[in-house]
């Protein structure tokens, strides 16, 4: 029924519990895994004065460093009960990078980490993001 699964992470415990459960999904139905990770272009909200910049490239590295560090985990879970999984790390907004990921997907796998009120507002949602504009199906996990 799934033959490819794509699994966005963000490198938190609530991704990583998506992962798993996606991961047993995966092998019952002998499917094909992608891991993502969406680096967010910040740029335009550090170029405040010549001063931030070196800060500002610092910063954007350090979250490809992190997003590698996710993926590589991901990977790992995966090999652990016998997956071959591919990883990909793109740079723009999650919802946008996840959706064209989509595209060449049967499922969706992620996590939610189920805010509410002002946190969810400040925050924002990727995952519902995603289930608002995704044509594929998507299981959503939510972290308790």
């Amino acid at each position: 029924m799934y033959q490819r699964i794509l699994m966005p992470t963000d490198g938190s415990e609530c991704s990583q519990k998506a992962i798993d459960e996606g991961l047993q999904v995966a092998k019952a139905m002998g499917a094909q895994v992608t891991f993502l990770y969406a680096v967010e272009d910040i740029s335009s909200a550090l170029w405040i004065s010549p001063e931030s910049v070196p800060y500002g490239l610092q910063l954007v590295e350090d979250l490809k460093r992190v997003g590698q560090e996710a993926l590589e985990k991901a990977r790992q879970a995966a090999q652990g009960v016998g997956i071959a999984a591919e990883t990909k790390l793109v740079e723009g907004k999650p919802v946008e990078a996840i959706l064209e990921e989509a595209k060449n997907h049967d499922l969706i796998v992620m996590g939610t980490h189920g805010r509410s009120g002002l946190d969810r507002f400040m925050l924002g949602s990727v995952t519902e993001g995603v289930l608002h504009h995704c044509e594929k199906p998507v299981l959503v996990l939510r972290n308790k």
